[in-house]
């Protein structure tokens, strides 16, 4: 579950930016809409639900995620390099760090995401 302050601002980045798929997008209650998107892989499906009123996302400071989820790439330069000439912004462009590359992607809607590669995965975005 990704919690997003608007659905459609969401679902625009997550597959336009991003390159995620519609897996579905469906009324769901009253007036909502279950919206899933799925990863390029296929391994990842995130439902884009609506924050409830008053709540706000977390803090962190500049240059560090927001969000607890974290993507992987085998390629964090490459895939920033794509990500970039896509228009998504990047606080925290590449560095190699004690564990891998690491970097840090902010959706449209505000909300940091960190992009890490990690020494012999295969983990990618």
């Amino acid at each position: 579950m990704l919690y997003v302050g608007d659905q459609q601002i969401a679902k625009r980045f997550w597959t336009e930016k991003m390159g995620f798929t519609v897996a579905e997008d469906s009324p769901y209650g009253e007036d909502g809409r279950w919206i899933a998107v799925l990863s390029p892989d296929g391994n990842m499906r995130m439902v884009l639900s609506l924050r409830e009123p008053g709540h706000r996302p977390p803090r962190a400071p500049d240059g560090l995620p927001t969000s607890n989820i974290m993507f992987y790439s085998d390629d964090v330069e490459r895939t920033y390099r794509e990500l970039t000439a896509k228009g998504v912004d990047f606080p925290t462009a590449p560095s190699k760090m004690f564990f891998g590359w690491w970097s840090v992607f902010a959706a449209d809607d505000g909300t940091r995401y960190a992009l890490g590669e990690q020494w012999g995965t295969n983990n990618s975005l």
